[in-house]
């Protein structure tokens, strides 16, 4: 467990992901960095690591779940042949659900915009 920008991540494996404190600090950076933008709004950031033991070891699944305050969790799973494969394919799909459910409420009206440019005096 670390605390990257206010952001709480807790990475959690199954028995069939082998795991270790240098897994959980690439991934921690993989994640401070991909969710930078939202890192002051979630506050913990649950990972979930495991694989599929009837796959003989080539599946693993990365299950993110993101708890910005104030709102429900977000979360997303990926499938892919490697923890990393997966853990990246994860980041990208919550980043994108987080843009898509808490980004808009950055963007205010009255903002910058093309049609009333600003005049200088």
């Amino acid at each position: 467990m670390n605390t990257i920008g206010g952001m709480e991540i807790r990475i959690n494996t199954s028995k069939n992901v082998h795991g270790g404190e240098d897994l959980a600090q690439r991934l921690e950076g993989e994640f401070a960095t991909a969710l930078a933008r939202f890192a002051g709004e979630i506050g913990i950031l649950q990972v979930h690591l495991s694989g599929d033991p009837n796959l003989g070891g080539r599946h693993r699944r990365c299950v993110l779940e993101a708890r910005p305050a104030g709102h429900a969790p977000v979360v997303v799973t990926n499938e892919a042949g490697s923890v990393l494969e997966a853990c990246q394919g994860a980041a990208h799909k919550l980043e994108s659900a987080l843009e898509s459910k808490y980004g808009r409420t950055r963007h205010h009206k009255g903002g910058e915009t093309i049609r009333r440019p600003e005049v200088s005096r």
